[in-house]
């Protein structure tokens, strides 16, 4: 989005007279870490909404956007995907916009944040709905008009059962780790599958991702967690601006930085320079691709990456050993 020039977007925003800008949470953290202010470069006049989406936008963007873009501007995280054909979570034009959070739960949707019951798994565990401020599954419980009703060469509804009620009853598991909040919106932490749990500590990643993007030097960043001496730590990859090396003063930094912001479980026993991230072709990144390479098992669904190649910059690397 950048190319050929990095007010692309922007320009094109005056010149079309743009009202609804939809874009990615990484484009709004990249416009800021490149000093991007639209509003004062550009006529964005017309604009009435920014739809931000792709993964969690976090809580400095949304100063960035009513700083340097525009005031009187609906911004709308959303979350929802391609499969649902609409959002479980979305913006309300008529509400208050909350720092760092998704403002609303979609119409038409029983989303409830909910834990198994205690001691029980499975196809038949029980749940618990969960109240505001503490993280768990996102979820639908109730069916919706726009849920697909099956897969494409699927004929006993094996596959698709498998991909979203394999955990609950009767329920919708989307996979993300979410929590409600006070003002009736939502706060996603990443995807749940990708959760970290350090000494039975769960973080989610993109707690983790809020604090080391704000750091100049780091362009992205993904982290996974690596089975460790029967335990879970927290190996954090990242992408640098050109001329920018990892050195012991930049890791200590972004140390301090997680530490200092989340808790000391957050903070990665190993930070890895890398010159490229595996993304899926709509532009996500991979968490779970780079898990199984950096232990040694096959990946599933290498035909869905954007850059399957980037795979092999996470093979067998020493730092992983000791």
């Amino acid at each position: 989005p950048l190319a050929p020039d990095r007010d692309i977007l922007w320009r094109m925003a005056q010149e079309e007279r743009v009202t609804v800008f939809g874009t990615s949470a990484k484009y709004l953290a990249l416009s800021e870490k490149e000093g991007l202010e639209p509003g004062a470069a550009f006529d964005l006049s017309s604009l009435r909404a920014i739809l931000s989406t792709g993964s969690p936008l976090a809580a400095h963007s949304y100063d960035y956007v009513y700083r340097a873009i525009g005031q009187d501007i609906h911004l709308a995280s959303i979350s929802g995907g391609t499969d649902i054909i609409s959002c479980f979570a979305l913006g309300n034009p008529v509400g208050p916009v909350w720092r760092g959070e998704l403002q609303s739960r979609g119409l038409g949707m029983r989303v409830e944040i909910l834990a198994p019951r205690e001691g029980e798994v499975g196809q038949d565990a029980r749940t618990v709905r969960l109240p505001p401020g503490v993280p768990g599954e996102l979820c639908c419980t109730m069916p919706f008009p726009s849920m697909p009703v099956g897969f494409w060469d699927d004929p006993d509804g094996a596959k698709y059962r498998a991909a979203y009620f394999d955990a609950y009853p009767d329920t919708w598991r989307h996979g993300d780790w979410a929590e409600l909040t006070a003002h009736g919106g939502l706060i996603i932490h990443g995807r749940s599958d990708a959760t970290l749990n350090p000494g039975g500590v769960r973080i989610g990643t993109a707690e983790i991702y809020r604090r080391v993007e704000q750091l100049p030097e780091v362009i992205e960043s993904l982290v996974v967690g690596q089975e460790w001496e029967g335990d879970v730590r927290i190996i954090l990859f990242v992408r640098l601006r050109e001329g920018a090396s990892l050195d012991d003063a930049l890791r200590d930094r972004i140390r301090r930085t997680i530490r200092e912001t989340t808790s000391p479980h957050h903070v990665p026993r190993r930070i890895v320079q890398v010159a490229d991230i595996p993304r899926t072709i709509s532009g996500k990144i991979t968490e779970l691709a780079v898990r199984e390479v950096i232990h040694g098992r096959p990946v599933r669904n290498r035909d869905a990456l954007a850059n399957p190649a980037a795979l092999e910059l996470y093979r067998d690397l020493e730092e992983l050993r000791t």
